[in-house]
């Protein structure tokens, strides 16, 4: 695994100096563009449309437009002069829990091995961390900005997860034609919650395919070795319009055992309970009575 980044975990006095390593890869099958006359693959040219001339790397400069074609130009020493975190270090600032912290500030995941000194350091850490149950809010700055990050521990490892400040997430607001009030119907919410309890199973990622790149590989590999490439069509949609329509035909594609006439009318209010529940129940009073009918039989 190759290392992206070396400095320090500070928290306190302590200084843990650790190794970078990204936690994740992009596995998106890259293709070039091509000339189609010859096959030749293109290549791309800074070029001025004003100068009409290609411009060279040391000839370009940095820019800020503030108005549609108007800019403030920034050098490069400029920006240099900005830069106050210098440091490879990585400071924890706070520990919090990881439930208080929302999915949506979440950007990348790195590896933080231990460096070439401070093993038990690491270790050290990484046991504090385990027995707490919380994480590190830490500040860190990388390829020159400075970024948010959460330190916590994936399978015996020190990782790092870069979040965003919190004026970089949207307002959920911003979102058109959010409803203001929550209306539905009692049996059209039960269904669903059904629904939801038959779909529900542990988190395998395992499970979980890219079929578009296995597909897209399919495709490089058959014309590699010139066959005829055929991709299974898709399922058809049917257009359910009535949302009860659309419930009960989901629960009988996930329970085809599920009674029919139970789904279609799994009551209402609070004392209402699903057809498995109610069938289990019924069962359950008639084993009952048959047994005090046998009783009487036999005094």
């Amino acid at each position: 695994m190759h290392t992206i980044w070396k400095g320090a975990i500070s928290f306190g006095l302590v200084n843990i100096p650790v190794k970078m390593y990204a936690a994740t890869e992009e596995k998106d099958i890259s293709m070039r563009y091509l000339h189609s006359k010859c096959g030749t693959p293109l290549s791309y040219v800074r070029k001025c449309p004003n100068c009409e001339v290609e411009v060279a790397w040391e000839e370009i400069q940095k820019g800020y437009e503030y108005e549609k074609g108007k800019f403030i130009l920034i050098d490069k020493e400029e920006l240099d002069q900005l830069k106050t975190d210098t440091s490879r270090e990585i400071q924890i600032l706070d520990f919090v829990r990881l439930s208080e912290i929302d999915p949506i500030y979440f950007q990348k995941t790195y590896y933080l091995g231990p460096g070439d000194t401070g093993v038990n350091a690491y270790s050290l850490l990484m046991q504090a961390l385990n027995n707490s149950g919380k994480i590190g809010i830490a500040k860190v700055t990388m390829r020159s900005k400075t970024t948010l990050a959460a330190i916590r521990i994936i399978d015996n490892c020190i990782a790092m997860e870069t979040i965003f400040f919190p004026d970089e997430i949207r307002p959920v607001h911003q979102v058109p034609n959010l409803p203001e009030k929550t209306e539905v119907s009692d049996k059209e919410l039960q269904m669903a919650e059904m629904l939801i309890e038959q779909l529900t199973t542990p988190f395998d990622p395992a499970k979980y395919r890219d079929d578009y790149r296995e597909r897209l590989l399919g495709l490089i590999e058959s014309k590699m070795k010139g066959e005829e490439f055929k991709v299974a069509p898709d399922t058809p949609q049917t257009n359910v319009v009535d949302l009860m329509a659309a419930l009960q035909a989901s629960l009988e594609a996930v329970q085809p055992k599920l009674d029919p006439k139970a789904a279609a009318d799994p009551g209402s209010g609070e004392d209402a309970k699903p057809a498995a529940a109610a069938k289990k129940t019924t069962k359950a009073k008639t084993a009952k009575t048959t047994r005090k009918k046998t009783a009487r039989k036999a005094t």
